[in-house]
Order: structure tokens, then C-alpha cells, then sequence
């Protein structure tokens, strides 16, 4: 792992209001991401359009997202992250603002494609991190940031629970979001500090519009697929269209001279592990938070299971239990990771969610099985992103932190969609004509999806830990870097002064 390097310098950082900041930025972008999932319903209604279009809610914010955020990580690289954090936090919030005062859909699309531009601030985050804190402090800080994107998930669903409830204007959710993007924008522009960049060169920009048309012709087809028909000629066209695109782009970045995304970086084994954890443990959330908001609304008198729970009762009940923990454990996640390392860390959390989803599948018709399985999902969610970022910044040089972590904010999106994806088309595939609701072996399906990514981030993590055994390269030297940093650093730091 390349050492966090010293910070640059300038006025002192106080580490606690610089961690502060960014995990509240960052959940603005978790917070928007759901709190539109439960109002699709809503906005269909309220708006006058179709199902498929309501979709499209959701799809115009993805896949803005695939587009935006290589190119805002690269930004932060060679520009400085606290000018691209600002822009990007100045175009969420006119964007959250057009989306309430809309009547129309493509002005709510719009806003939901200036929403996308969110995605970019967790890279940015960790760039952050990296550049101002010493290594002891480092895991920690990024395991807390980093777990704002599961628990803000939670604070979105339950907001919305609350503002919007059964039959409620979906407006209302947004204005949480307007809030917490204002006061993210207030934050940052009083405690992020001003930092010219280090970093020579140029955004690619060639390579960026390739790599986003390439992203956008995956994320179509996995978000529109169950309305268009997986065996449509736009489904497997925009299938073999991403293979033409993604393929011309690794030969465009391996003959271009400062590269988007180095290809060598995306084949190095220590980056391959955390993109495919992150995308099954995106697969793993979607495919919980679904799973248990749809199971516990269900009418028991209709179908014989569920708990007829409203939409507020479903995310205070049986979420938002595993979104508090998530908080609570969260800083303790990440002085593991600092201690036996990262991968140790990711494969004790993937274990926890293969246990709540076999909870889920196999016991779910007593409300706290349910609570329990919710919470130990949402645990498993907050430790692989505490590891996952300790695991992206040990790979790569400082100069390739903030497109590193995109990438894998990138596989984490693309994990989501297609969680979401695979457990609407179980759930649709088996409704019953005779009730309107899903037959119950349904969500025992769609708990089983959950299992089997969690399970396969357990696998991942234990062949990584196998090869790092094998090359000599374990990262106990972690915690030795920690010491040696804080030995050369005696009288430099203290939690009250920062650096000084």
C-alpha cells in the first residue's frame, strides 16, 4: 500500500469536522438515491403517466451517474476536490429544487439527471481523506464517510415514510433532500480546505464520453429489462453494443497517453476484489431493502404472510434498526480494518449478510426474524463499505484515488440496479391472479439472491486473502505503517488542534 502522504501545506484541519462534512455530503447522494424508490407508485399517479415512464425516475439518475462520476474523480485529481465538491453539491440542489416545483416529467428527469452528479462525491471524499489525515486516523474515517451510503438509504426510506406516507404529495420527499444538500453546501464551503492540486495532466476526455456511452448501454437494459422484454431487440442490442464500446475503450486508454482509468488498474487483483465485492454487495442491498419493504406491506388476509405494515411502519420497524446500527458500528468497523485489515473485515461482514438472508428465506413470519435479518444485512452493508475504500486507496497511487474510487462507486451502482432489477422480476413473476400479490416463495427467491452475493464477497474476500498470503503481500504492515507515521509525526497531531 502507498503511505498517505503528508498533508499539503496550509491552515490546520480539524479531522472531526472534516469527517463530519463529508459523510454528510455523501449521505446527500445516498439519501436522494432512495427516497424516490418507495414514491415511483406516487409520481405515476400524481403525474398522470405510466408505470414505465415513472421508471424512468430512476433510470435518468443512474445512468447520469455512470457518466458523471470517472469524470468528477479524475476532476478532484488534477483540479483539487473541494471546487468539484462544491459544483457538484450547487448542481444537486438546483436539481432537487426544479424536481419539487415540476409538474412535468422531463423537468423531474432533468432534476434526477443533476441529482446524478451526487455519485461523484464519495470519491471525492476519500481524495479527501486520503490527502488530509495521517494513516492512523485514515480507515476510520473512511469506514464512517463510506457507511453513510448504506445508512443514508435508510434515513431516505424512513423520511419519506414520514412525509409522505399513504397517498401523500411525493414532493415532500425532495425537500429533505433540498435541506441536506444546503446544509452539505454550507458545510463544505466553511470546512474543506483549500488545497492546490499536486497532480499534473489532463481530463481524457475522449475516453470519458466512450466509457459513459459504454455504461449507459449496460445500465439500460438491466433497469428497462423487465419492461422491455429480456429477449427484446433493444435488450440484446444494447447488450452487444456495450461489449462493441467498453471493448474500443480499453484499446482507446491503453493508447492514450494520461488515461481516464489506466486499463492496467482495472486487471491489477488488488482493485478486481473490491469492484466485485462492491458489485454484489450492491446486488445484497437493493435485494434487502426490497425484499423486506414489499413483504411486511403485504395484507396477511389477502395471502397468508406479511404483516399489512405501511410504508412508514415498514422503514421504521424493520429498517431503520439496522440503519442505527450501522452508525454504531461503522467507526468500529474501520479501527478493525486498521488492525487485521481490510479483506478479514469484508469477509466477516459478507458472512453476517449470508446469515440475515437465510434468515429471510427461511424464517420471516415473525416481525423479529424480519428485524433481525434487516439488521444484519444492513450490518453487512456497513463493513464492506468501511473495507471496501481501504482496500481501492492501498492499490493505487494518491494521483488515482478519486477515479479509483469512482470506478468502484461504478460497480457499486451497477450492483443496485441489478439487485433491484432481479428481485422486481421474482416478485412480478409470481403474482397471483386470483389475490394481486406475489406468492410468498417469491421473496424466499429474492432472499436467496441476497444470499448468494454475500456469499460470493466471502469468496472473494478469501481468495484475495489467499493470494496476498501467497505473494508474500498481507497488510499487517497496515498497522505498521500507522506506527512508524505516528512515531515520525510525535507533537504534530493532536484531536483537538489537528495538524498544526
Amino acid at each position: 500500500m502507498a503511505a498517505a502522504p503528508a498533508p499539503t501545506a496550509g491552515p490546520a484541519v480539524r479531522p472531526g469536522s472534516l469527517m463530519l462534512t463529508l459523510a454528510f455530503g455523501v449521505t446527500t447522494l445516498s439519501l436522494l438515491q432512495s427516497l424516490v424508490v418507495p414514491v415511483l407508485g406516487a409520481i405515476e399517479q400524481q403525474l398522470g403517466v405510466s408505470a414505465g415512464a415513472a421508471g424512468w425516475v430512476l433510470t435518468a439518475n443512474l445512468l447520469a451517474a455512470a457518466v458523471l462520476t470517472p469524470v468528477l474523480g479524475r476532476l478532484g485529481d488534477l483540479r483539487g476536490e473541494r471546487p468539484v465538491i462544491l459544483g457538484i453539491l450547487v448542481a444537486v440542489s438546483l436539481g432537487t429544487l426544479l424536481a419539487i416545483v415540476t409538474t412535468s416529467l422531463p423537468l423531474l428527469l432533468l432534476g434526477r439527471i443533476l441529482q446524478g452528479a451526487s455519485y461523484g462525491l464519495f470519491p471525492l471524499s476519500i481524495s479527501v481523506l486520503r490527502r488530509e489525515l495521517p494513516q492512523r486516523r485514515l480507515s476510520v474515517a473512511m469506514a464512517v464517510v463510506s457507511s453513510t451510503l448504506a445508512v443514508g438509504g435508510v434515513v431516505g426510506l424512513v423520511a419519506t415514510g414520514l412525509l409522505v406516507g399513504d397517498g401523500g404529495d411525493y414532493r415532500r420527499a425532495f425537500w429533505v433532500g433540498l435541506g441536506v444538500a444546503l446544509v452539505s453546501l454550507a458545510m463544505a464551503v466553511r470546512v474543506l480546505p483549500r488545497r492546490p492540486s499536486s497532480v499534473g495532466g489532463r481530463v481524457d476526455w475522449w475516453g470519458a464520453i466512450v466509457l459513459g456511452a459504454g455504461l449507459v448501454l449496460v445500465l439500460l437494459p438491466v433497469s428497462q429489462g423487465n419492461l422491455w422484454g429480456w429477449a427484446s431487440p433493444g435488450v440484446l442490442g444494447c447488450l452487444a453494443g456495450a461489449l462493441l464500446v467498453l471493448g474500443g475503450w480499453v484499446v482507446l486508454q491503453r493508447r492514450t497517453a494520461e488515461p481516464l482509468v489506466r486499463p492496467a488498474m482495472l486487471a491489477d487483483r488488488r482493485t478486481l476484489v473490491p469492484n466485485i465485492a462492491g458489485l454484489m454487495t450492491g446486488i445484497a442491498l437493493f435485494a434487502s431493502f426490497l425484499a423486506i419493504l414489499q413483504f411486511v406491506q403485504t395484507p396477511p388476509e389477502r395471502t397468508g404472510y406479511g404483516f399489512g405494515a405501511s410504508v412508514l411502519e415498514a422503514s421504521v420497524v424493520y429498517l431503520l434498526p439496522g440503519g442505527v446500527a450501522g452508525i454504531a458500528v461503522a467507526p468500529l468497523a474501520g479501527r478493525v480494518v486498521t488492525r487485521v485489515g481490510a479483506l478479514p473485515t469484508l469477509l466477516a461482514g459478507a458472512g453476517s449478510g449470508v446469515a440475515g438472508f437465510l434468515l429471510l428465506a427461511l424464517h420471516r413470519s415473525e416481525p423479529w426474524a424480519v428485524v433481525l435479518a434487516g439488521l444484519l444485512t444492513q450490518l453487512a452493508v456497513t463493513v464492506a463499505y468501511a473495507a471496501l475504500p481501504a482496500l481501492v486507496v492501498r492499490a493505487v497511487q494518491e494521483d488515482e484515488t478519486g477515479v479509483a474510487n469512482a470506478v468502484n462507486s461504478i460497480a457499486r451502482s451497477v450492483g443496485q440496479a441489478l439487485g433491484s432489477t432481479l428481485a422486481v422480476m421474482l416478485i412480478a413473476a409470481s403474482v397471483d391472479p386470483a389475490t394481486g400479490f406475489p406468492r410468498d416463495v417469491a421473496y424466499t427467491e429474492v432472499a436467496l439472491v441476497g444470499a448468494i452475493a454475500s456469499a460470493a464477497v466471502v469468496l472473494v474476500a478469501a481468495l484475495g486473502l489467499a493470494a496476498e498470503r501467497r505473494s508474500g503481500d498481507r497488510r499487517r504492515p497496515d498497522r505498521l505503517a500507522a506506527v512508524e507515521e505516528a512515531t515520525a509525526r510525535v507533537g504534530e497531531w493532536s484531536p483537538v488542534s489537528g495538524l498544526r
